[in-house]
């Protein structure tokens, strides 16, 4: 095995602001174990999934995922300028996969969004929906804007952090439309992820009247401690960033290097939370496996049983969660 054997299986790309960032003596880097191949990625465990929370069960039309009644992702495009190595959409984006939607999947996309009254929310994903241009993302944003019913565009991206230059005026320009508020999710996982490059355009964001929330995987070897996560929660609400979602890592195929146990990510929590104000305090959620949704590990909808954790989703069904205790 090799990792020419890695590359042929998932997607490789590093941007080279983020090979700037490494550290070439530490073979422990962080940001290095985010980004660039390894071979523990080819071990896969019978538990993983290529769809590991379900998308395609939730997919009425190509590029939406309607899982939840008041909102829908938006996978517009299906590639990155960098590919995470514990990515949980790792089977579907990067070469070789249809990387934008069609002309006549994207109409019917906007049309099945339209005839539901009851979305209120579109989160745009893929991918990265940044990789976009300007005038694409303003094309985008306008349309979703002539929905009435949608109120909110959200938009989920890395670039802030992984191609920062990217984050243009004219990109910032493109997120606001009459008749919707934009909002964006910057992912993040380790405060050196934050260089001045990187902050550059997060500040650009939020001068440009973006509201601004976080989204973070709890990965071993890169944030599974107390002081890192906290650095990390303290570097979002430095960069006005309002710390929202801390993922415990999702059941894709090898990723089993990056996961630990939910007690594991309960004490560290439990310990993030007494160093650090409410102000930068994330909830730790766990989507569920197979399409259930998700719910907050800190919570009565958590229960340890003799094999792993039952979880409890939105409608008060449970589930059993045994990878790992």
């Amino acid at each position: 095995m090799s990792l020419q054997d890695v590359a042929r299986k998932y997607a490789v790309a590093v941007s080279p602001h983020l090979l700037s960032l490494v550290d070439p003596a530490d073979p422990d880097d962080p940001i290095a174990r985010q980004f660039l191949p390894s071979l523990e990625e080819l071990t896969t465990l019978p538990e993983e999934r290529a769809d590991p929370i379900g998308d395609a069960a939730h997919s009425p039309v190509p590029g939406i995922v309607h899982r939840h009644p008041d909102r829908v992702l938006f996978k517009v495009v299906a590639a990155c300028p960098v590919y995470c190595r514990f990515c949980f959409r790792r089977e579907m984006i990067g070469p070789g996969k249809d990387n934008a939607l069609s002309k006549e999947d994207f109409e019917a996309a906007l049309a099945y969004i339209a005839a539901h009254p009851e979305i209120w929310e579109v989160i745009l994903t893929g991918g990265d929906p940044f990789i976009l241009s300007p005038r694409r993302i303003a094309e985008i944003t306008g349309r979703l804007a002539e929905i009435a019913h949608v109120k909110v565009i959200r938009w989920h991206t890395r670039v802030p952090v992984t191609d920062p230059e990217r984050v243009t005026d004219e990109l910032v320009a493109a997120l606001h439309a009459p008749g919707a508020t934009a909002y964006v999710a910057v992912h993040a996982n380790h405060p050196r992820e934050f260089s001045s490059a990187a902050r550059t355009a997060i500040a650009r964001l939020a001068d440009g009247g973006v509201p601004l929330v976080s989204q973070s995987v709890l990965l071993k070897g890169v944030n599974d401690d107390a002081e890192t996560l906290a650095d990390l929660m303290r570097a979002f609400v430095e960069n006005r960033i309002k710390p929202y979602y801390l993922h415990h890592p999702d059941l894709a195929p090898g990723t089993s290097h990056f996961r630990m146990g939910i007690e594991e990510g309960l004490t560290l929590v439990r310990k993030l939370r007494a160093q650090v104000s409410g102000l930068a305090m994330p909830t730790y959620m766990l989507d569920i496996p197979g399409g259930f949704g998700k719910v907050p590990l800190e919570s009565n909808n958590v229960e340890k049983t003799a094999t792993g954790h039952r979880v409890r989703d939105a409608r008060g069904e449970w589930h059993d969660y045994s990878s790992l205790l």
